[in-house]
Order: C-alpha cells, then sequence, then structure tokens
C-alpha cells in the first residue's frame, strides 16, 4: 500500500508543477535535472537565425543550423519536405526565394523544452513578405514546432512543422 501512495503522490506533485507553469518566453521542463540555461540560450539563437535565414532565403545560413541529412524533413501547407537538399531547393530557393522578393518572419511566445540531447520548440510567428510577380503585400500568422538534436556540442534542426492559426468557427478544423 505505501508504494502505491508514494506514487500517487509523486504523480500528483509533478501534474501540479507542470500545471502551475505561465507561458515563460523559454522554459525548462520539471523532468529536466540539470541546468539548460545554456542550452535554451543556444536554441533560442537557432531560432533567430532560422528567421533571418528565412528572411534572406538563405541557404548557407540554414546550413548552420539544420542537420544536413536525408533524414530531416519540414512539413508545412504546400508539402512535406524530406532530406535537408529537398528544404533547400523547396522551401528556401522555391517557395522564399522564387516566390517572394521580401520576407520577415516574426518568431514569438517562444517556448523551448530541452531533455538532454533533444529539444523541442514551439512558437506563433507573424509573416510578412511582398509577392515577386506583382508586388501585392501577404501577412499571415501561424504556429510552428520545431524539434532538435545536439551534435558535437551545436543545436541542429531535425524537423520542422508549421501550420495556419487554429480554426475558430464552429465546423471548422476536423
Amino acid at each position: 500500500m505505501a508504494p502505491i501512495l508514494i506514487a500517487l503522490v509523486s504523480l500528483i506533485s509533478y501534474a501540479t508543477r507542470a500545471t502551475k507553469q505561465t507561458a515563460p518566453t523559454k522554459t525548462e521542463s520539471v523532468a529536466q535535472s540539470r541546468d539548460t540555461s545554456a542550452d535554451l540560450e543556444a536554441i533560442g539563437s537557432v531560432i533567430a537565425k532560422y528567421a533571418k535565414s528565412i528572411d534572406s532565403a538563405d541557404t548557407s545560413l540554414a546550413s548552420q543550423i539544420w542537420w544536413d541529412s536525408p533524414e530531416v524533413s519540414f512539413i508545412h501547407p504546400l508539402g512535406h519536405e524530406h532530406g535537408f537538399d529537398q528544404i533547400k531547393a523547396n522551401v528556401y530557393t522555391r517557395l522564399m526565394g522564387e516566390t517572394f522578393s521580401e520576407r520577415k518572419l516574426t518568431p514569438r511566445d517562444i517556448t523551448i523544452h530541452v531533455y538532454g540531447e533533444a529539444a523541442w520548440a514551439e512558437f506563433y510567428w507573424d509573416f510578412n513578405a511582398k509577392f515577386r510577380k506583382d508586388g501585392k503585400p501577404i501577412s499571415t500568422q501561424g504556429r510552428e514546432t520545431q524539434i532538435y538534436r545536439k551534435m558535437q556540442g551545436s543545436w541542429r534542426i531535425l524537423h520542422v512543422h508549421y501550420s495556419g492559426m487554429p480554426a475558430t468557427r464552429p465546423g471548422q478544423g476536423f
């Protein structure tokens, strides 16, 4: 009976700590056992470089933050890219570079979770751009999850999944 009671108290204690978290810009999980402030800062820097790489459609900058592997992936409303070569070609060159003459991606409400050599971030973003073909402006908002792995001392993006904002009208989003 005592082990069950201890397990129940531990579970309630964990759930209470997990639900008391506010919405900080960066956060650590209660399951983390070591100081991760340097990792949180490093991943925050990766997100800033990611936004800059999108703004400039810069595959060289992207190569500093993405793992150069056929295993990485990028899911977005227009497709699903497999491997860094497809991400460079279809997201950076075609979508960002050839579609838009100007781009500005602004991540906000960033939350970062670090678990040893693995991490993920979730955030909302604002995207403002101009279409290359006619100069017409576009402004969109969305949300994104990024998955990271620490490799040889550096955090690298393994996966990105982004989508539009949540559907708020009845009968949408299914």
